[in-house]
C-alpha cells in the first residue's frame, strides 16, 4: 500500500503544509501525472481542487514534467531544471523520474488550484498538544 508525504502550498498566503496521505486516498493518486488537477479530499481539503506540481522518490530523485511514465532514468542535461552549468556548454548525466506518480514516490508537491468554502488554516491547522 502506498504512502505519501504531500507538501501543499497555499498560493494566496505563501504558506506550505505537510500532510501524510495513506490508504485509499494514496492509492487513488497512483498513476496521476504532474499538471493534473485532483480533488482536495485526498489531502484533507473537501471542496478544494489541488494541482500536482512535482515530487521525489525515496532516493531524492526529482520528478520531471517533460519525462513520461513512472520509471527512473538517466538524462544528459545542459543548463536547466535539475542541473546548473558551471561553465558555458557543460553537460552532465543526471537521474530523473517520470511525471507519473508510482508507489516509489515518497513526496508529492501540490498547489491549491481552486479554493473551497472553509479556510485552509482551519482545515490543516496542527493540533496543539498540552504539556503535562
Amino acid at each position: 500500500m502506498a504512502e505519501f508525504k504531500v507538501v501543499l502550498n497555499d498560493v494566496k498566503t505563501g504558506k506550505s503544509y505537510n500532510v501524510a496521505v495513506s490508504g485509499n486516498y494514496a492509492n487513488s493518486l497512483d498513476g496521476k501525472n504532474i499538471g493534473e488537477v485532483v480533488d482536495g479530499i485526498f489531502v484533507g481539503l473537501p471542496g478544494y481542487k489541488v494541482k500536482i506540481t512535482g515530487g521525489s522518490d525515496k532516493t531524492g530523485t526529482p520528478m520531471r514534467a517533460d519525462l513520461p511514465g513512472k520509471k527512473r532514468t538517466m538524462l544528459l542535461l545542459a543548463d536547466g531544471k535539475g542541473f546548473h552549468e558551471k561553465y558555458p556548454g557543460q553537460r552532465k548525466r543526471v537521474a530523473a523520474r517520470g511525471s507519473a506518480i508510482s508507489s516509489e514516490i515518497v513526496q508529492i508537491n501540490m498547489i491549491i488550484a481552486e479554493y473551497g468554502p472553509k479556510p485552509v488554516e482551519e482545515l490543516l491547522a496542527p493540533s496543539e498538544k498540552k504539556e503535562e
